[in-house]
């Protein structure tokens, strides 16, 4: 005879704990969906602040997104097959922008990229200026959004067994080749996670950006500022610039848990 199952009293404890939990992050969100009349929604997409913002960040994140992937992608693999010091201290170093509040990293790159700052004299003689312009944006999401990508592309790299690249060597095929079709092929789930999340804090950033670039309406202006504006002046119009933000975030978060196995799925009909 089976004996029962003595349940212990910190399992209906932690039960409790993790609903309660769960309802403080989901609960704020299903507030915000209910709370929004569907004529508010027509009119908040017609206001005149909606579509050049909207426009603004996905142009922004979109460049910034290239940026990351072109530039990242080689530093991850060299994080993930090197096992220097200099390979550990750099990968702390990138991850210092996740630590570190966005409002700081605006102050630095002021710091860095104005007309008083470490490369402003530079830049000016150039006749370049950085601060408070859509360069400025791109420029803020990628420092505070660039770490999410590397982590997760090094992660995934490191799942490439270093013999299979030997095996691409010994066929013929050169170093960058065999890392483009060996090792981006394998590691390709967890590069479009890593682009997912950069893409996702690239889309929300705030206050590097309106330390570094401003809250201009058409020029610097992305969608978190949009929110910040309209929240002074009509809650009803932030309410439905936030509602049209998560819902681009909840396309990205079923794009991150679904595409990988989706991938696999096409790849095993095929």
């Amino acid at each position: 005879m089976a004996r029962p199952t003595r349940r212990s009293p910190l399992t209906g404890l932690g039960t409790l704990f993790g609903v309660t939990l769960v309802g403080l992050l989901v609960l704020p969100f299903l507030a915000l969906a209910i709370s929004t009349p569907i004529g508010d929604l027509s009119e908040g997409a017609a206001h005149p602040l909606f579509v050049p913002a909207l426009l603004l960040s996905l142009r922004t994140t979109l460049m910034s997104l290239i940026v990351i992937v072109v530039l990242g992608t080689p530093l991850a693999w060299w994080l993930a097959s090197s096992h220097s010091r200099a390979a550990r201290v750099t990968e702390v170093l990138v991850d210092l922008p996740i630590v570190i509040p966005p409002a700081v990293v605006g102050v630095a790159l002021l710091q860095t990229f104005g007309r008083q700052g470490l490369l402003g004299p530079v830049l000016g003689a150039a006749g370049i200026s950085v601060p408070f312009t859509e360069s400025a944006v791109v420029l803020a999401q990628v420092v505070v959004s660039a770490p999410f990508f590397i982590q997760a592309a090094a992660n995934a790299f490191r799942k490439v067994e270093p013999d299979m690249l030997i095996v691409a060597r010994t066929l013929g095929a050169a170093p960058p080749m065999a890392f483009l079709r060996v090792a981006v092929p394998i590691a390709l789930p967890g590069l479009l996670v890593g682009a997912s999340l950069a893409w996702a804090r690239a889309l929300g950033e705030f206050g590097a950006t309106l330390l570094f670039a401003g809250n201009m309406p058409g020029r610097t202006q992305t969608m978190p500022l949009a929110i910040f504006s309209a929240l002074e002046s009509d809650v009803r119009l932030a309410v439905v610039f936030s509602l049209v933000l998560a819902a681009v975030g909840v396309v990205l978060l079923l794009a991150v848990r679904f595409a990988p196995a989706l991938r696999q799925t096409v790849g095993r009909s095929a």
